[in-house]
């Protein structure tokens, strides 16, 4: 028995040893090297001046929590903290994981508990935020459509000194909960019911000492509004290996070492399909601000040259964050794309065959 005992106990140590985790700086296992068909579609060559085609500004894959493959481009550095867009949306809903760990609110809690100023949509949780399903009729259209985009008077005219006030005062169009309608101002009214939820003299270091600091992250900046409210929707930079420290933490369960940071319902409640989604919202499934590989209404696998237990956060003009737990692959990749040429499914596709054996 004793002999038994102290078999398991060498096999633990040996598979405890065996897991990669970056500290300082990040382990360095054997590179890829089959990485030509992999580059010629990430790093094509262009012509900046037109703004056209696929640019990539960095493209990073781990892979058991080492880096496998790293290339940046144009000013872009590893020590470059670079403009996600709305991969913001999934780091806040990673930083309310850490609040929602602690005990500080509920899924089901009405929204309103923690921004009074939602006292005209008083029905709407917090869980109906992080669906992007508040039924508040906010139009989600860019530099295409300027004119009736929400988000572009949200981030640059009208809205910009109060992102979350600008966003309680639109109308409704559905019942919460009910129809997804994808909102940068549903994740900017997360960031303002977060301020409630751990208090004002927690709040600006929260994202840091909740998140960031935990997983070795140093130099994130993330741009609050005029009233002191983290731009969920839009502004946290971070460099490549930084965000890949967050994409580690998801691939293993929202463990860091021996640490449960986030809970473990706190995932599956990001990673389950919205029930609600009716339609393609950046070739992928809604989850709680997090988009997965998983079939809608039928519909094949949105990218269907990953496996189906893929997932990501994903931003304007191309920036993406993808986790495949069953590959224990990380891929930050940040461009600026600005044609909408480029193609989740093709990058995704280049890299699985670049790291197969």
């Amino acid at each position: 028995m004793f002999k038994g005992l102290l078999l398991f106990l060498l096999l633990l140590s040996f598979t405890v040893q065996a897991e990669q985790w970056p500290g300082e700086q990040w382990p360095v296992g054997p590179r890829i090297t089959a990485v030509e068909d992999l580059q010629s579609y990430a790093f094509p060559t262009r012509d900046d001046t037109t703004r056209k085609g696929v640019r990539t500004d960095a493209l990073l894959i781990i892979r058991d929590g080492q880096i496998i493959y790293e290339r940046y481009a144009g000013p872009t550095t590893e020590l470059t903290p670079h403009l996600t867009w709305s991969i913001s949306k999934s780091l806040m809903a990673s930083v309310l994981g850490v609040a929602y760990g602690e005990g500080l609110f509920k899924l089901e809690d009405p929204a309103v508990k923690f921004y009074p100023a939602l006292h005209k949509h008083p029905a709407i949780k917090i869980a109906d935020l992080l669906h992007w399903a508040s039924g508040i009729d906010w139009q989600e259209d860019y530099e295409y459509a300027p004119l009736k985009s929400s988000v572009v008077a949200m981030l640059y005219t009208r809205g910009h000194r109060d992102m979350a006030a600008f966003t309680v005062d639109h109308d409704s169009y559905a019942a919460p909960g009910q129809a997804f309608r994808y909102s940068s101002g549903d994740s900017n009214l997360l960031a303002a019911a977060l301020k409630t939820i751990v208090g004002p003299q927690r709040y600006p270091d929260y994202p840091w000492t909740a998140l960031f600091e935990p997983l070795g992250i140093r130099h994130a900046v993330w741009e609050t509004d005029a009233s002191g409210t983290f731009v969920a929707s839009s502004y946290a930079y971070l460099t490549a290996r930084d965000l890949a420290r967050v994409g580690l933490l998801m691939a293993r369960d929202g463990r860091w070492h021996d640490r449960q940071l986030l809970p473990k319902d706190w995932l599956a409640f990001n990673l389950k399909p919205f029930n609600g989604y009716k339609a393609h919202q950046d070739e992928a499934v809604p989850g709680g601000q997090w988009w997965l590989n998983r079939p809608a209404d039928g519909a094949p696998l949105p990218w269907p040259d990953a496996p189906s237990d893929t997932f990501a956060a994903l931003g304007h003009w191309g920036q993406a964050l993808y986790v495949i737990p069953s590959e224990k692959i990380v891929i930050v990749r940040y461009g600026d794309d600005r044609d909408g040429s480029y193609r989740h499914n093709e990058l995704l596709k280049r890299v699985l065959k670049a790291v197969q054996p």
